[in-house]
């Protein structure tokens, strides 16, 4: 069977990791070179002249990524903030402008506000989950860009994909899809309609906390637009390094399994705090009571590991919280196997103090991981009773 044709679990382990050829090897070599020999000036073998424009384990991942996420082709960086500026760079000019979600990783958020917004590049904050709101906020001939994060970061936030697909190629846009948070195994934003999907691959991808990856996959039909980010690439050299990507393929083989745990294990959280008096709101899209549920239940096979909470305290309770717990370790980022518990708006979303994106200073964001469900729970529990 051909791994392109294979269902999602298949796809993750076999879609560019043949054996080696040579050994026999199951696992593909890492390649730790920086150049390749050629066969005469301009003889070059499979396409390989030096490690900037392409090396075999990074094209191993890129394989992957594309069969993932139902794409043609895929680009695998340094980190997701790289891949995203490589796209931008590439889309974008001076006096260009695009309409961004106000609730999105504030990493995202401050790249187009400040790095390209210092070049000429203009952007409007909107719920992208009100397409009358998107709508109104296109500028004809102006905007080339709708960005869409969908569950957002960190108010959890649905979007509907495939209407946004439609209004924005109506208008001539590029649809950009951030799958960060659901991962393909989750949600295909391609088979909705979208142009690009991009991904931190540090996260869920990669799934365990040892490695900074990022990703853009390009629908069918996108191939000059793939050509134009790949020279970004190769000419500003935001590449993936041989290890980093042999990482992250070596997480995306158990991406399937790991996504069906941390749903479970975030549904049952979840459920627990809505019932807590001391939480005023839970941000989970599994729950039937976020004003997304429907939505989400129809564009995605499950609704993942991330979930956020506003505490009834507010900021200062929030921040005992995120303070006191346990097994949820207070950090940075999220997708491992580990649970991490985050405070957005010291932390993740600093940067975007002040502005449409900002975070309320209650809200507690929850990566709940792979452990025992009955271990997290009694952390929660533990946790609200020492408030």
């Amino acid at each position: 069977m051909n791994s392109d044709d294979a269902r999602f679990d298949t796809r993750a382990i076999h879609a560019g990791q043949a054996f080696d050829p040579t050994t026999g090897a199951v696992i593909p070599p890492i390649y730790a070179t920086s150049t390749y020999v050629q066969d005469g000036i301009g003889g070059l073998r499979s396409g390989y002249e030096y490690s900037r424009g392409g090396n075999p384990t990074r094209t191993a991942l890129e394989t992957q990524l594309a069969a993932l996420e139902g794409g043609a082709h895929a680009l695998s960086f340094a980190s997701g903030l790289a891949a995203e500026d490589a796209l931008l760079r590439t889309v974008l000019a001076p006096g260009d402008h695009v309409v961004i979600g106000n609730d999105v990783y504030g990493g995202t958020h401050r790249l187009i506000r400040r790095v390209h917004g210092a070049w000429g590049v203009r952007h409007s904050t909107v719920d992208t989950s009100d397409l009358d709101l998107v709508r109104a906020a296109i500028e004809p001939d102006a905007t080339k860009v709708l960005w869409i994060e969908t569950p957002s970061n960190p108010l959890m936030k649905i979007s509907d994909i495939a209407a946004l697909a439609e209004l924005g190629h109506e208008a001539g846009l590029l649809v950009v899809v951030d799958n960060t948070f659901a991962s393909p195994a989750l949600q295909q934003p391609i088979a909705l309609g979208a142009d690009v999907v991009v991904h931190s691959t540090t996260k869920y991808l990669g799934g365990h906390s040892d490695v900074i990856g990022g990703a853009v996959v390009f629908a069918p039909g996108r191939d000059e637009l793939h050509e134009r980010v790949q020279f970004t690439q190769f000419a500003a050299g935001a590449v993936s390094g041989p290890f980093d990507a042999f990482l992250t393929s070596r997480g995306i083989k158990t991406l399937g399994i790991r996504m069906e745990r941390h749903s479970s294990n975030a549904l049952a959280i979840a459920r627990r705090l809505e019932e807590h008096a001391g939480i005023a709101r839970v941000y989970y899209p599994g729950l039937e009571s976020h004003p997304g549920h429907e939505l989400a239940a129809r564009q995605m096979s499950g609704f993942g590991g991330m979930l956020s909470i506003e505490l009834a305290g507010g900021g200062e309770a929030a921040r005992r919280f995120a303070e006191s717990t346990e097994l949820f370790q207070l950090a940075e980022s999220l997708g491992g196997v580990e649970s991490l518990v985050n405070y957005p708006s010291e932390m993740t979303h600093a940067s975007v103090r002040g502005t449409e994106a900002e975070v309320p200073a209650s809200i507690v964001r929850l990566s709940v991981g792979i452990e025992d469900v009955d271990d997290l729970l009694a952390d929660i529990d533990q946790t609200l009773a020492r408030l």
